[in-house]
C-alpha cells in the first residue's frame, strides 16, 4: 500500500469514484453528494490536499484534507486539527476496511504537523457510517445544524451533520 498526494492526471479517476459513492449513497436512500466540478479537485491537488492510496498498482481510494474547517465545526475549529472530507473508495476495493488504513496515515500525518486532533463529519445521521468510523477509533461527538453554508458543496446547504474526532 503507498498513499501520496493525488497528481493532476487522477481527475478523471476520482471524479468517477466520487460519482460511484454518490450512486451508491442514492442506492441505500442516504444524503447523496453532488456531482463535484473537476475545479475543485484541481485546485486541491494543486494545494496538496488531495491524497491517493494505491493498492496493486491501482488507485483504491481518495480523500481530501484540510487543517481548518469553520464552517462545519464553529468553535471547535480554533483547536488545531487534520479535517478528512470526500474519502471514496473505488468499487473495486470496497469492502477492504480502507478506512482504518487512513486513519493509520492521518494520525502520522497530523502528529508531524502538532495536530491534536483528526476530525471527520458526514451529512445526516447515517447510523451505519457513524459505527464504522466510531468502529476506526473515532468519538462521535453529535449531530450540528450548518447555518453558514456559502461556498460548501450542495449537499452541506442548511444540513445537520454527524461530527466525528479522536485525539491524535
Amino acid at each position: 500500500m503507498k498513499i501520496r498526494n493525488s497528481v493532476l492526471e487522477d481527475i478523471d479517476i476520482i471524479l468517477q469514484f466520487y460519482a460511484a459513492a454518490t450512486d451508491f449513497q442514492k442506492s441505500k436512500a442516504m444524503v447523496s453528494w453532488p456531482r463535484f466540478d473537476s475545479q475543485l479537485i484541481e485546485t486541491e491537488i494543486r494545494e496538496k490536499r488531495q491524497w491517493k492510496m494505491v493498492l496493486d498498482s491501482k488507485i483504491a481510494c481518495v480523500w481530501a484534507i484540510t487543517e481548518s474547517d469553520s464552517q462545519i465545526w464553529g468553535e471547535k475549529n480554533t483547536s488545531p486539527a487534520l479535517y478528512l472530507h470526500r474519502i471514496a473508495i473505488n468499487p473495486a476495493f470496497r469492502g477492504r476496511n480502507l478506512v482504518f488504513d487512513i486513519v493509520a496515515w492521518a494520525k502520522v500525518f497530523a502528529k508531524e504537523r502538532s495536530l491534536q486532533y483528526i476530525r471527520m463529519d458526514t451529512v445526516g445521521e447515517n447510523h451505519g457510517l457513524i459505527s464504522h468510523y466510531k468502529n476506526c477509533g473515532f468519538d462521535f461527538l453529535g449531530l450540528s445544524k450548518l447555518e453558514d453554508t456559502v461556498g460548501l458543496p450542495a449537499h452541506y446547504h442548511k444540513a445537520t451533520v454527524s461530527l466525528f474526532q479522536m485525539h491524535v
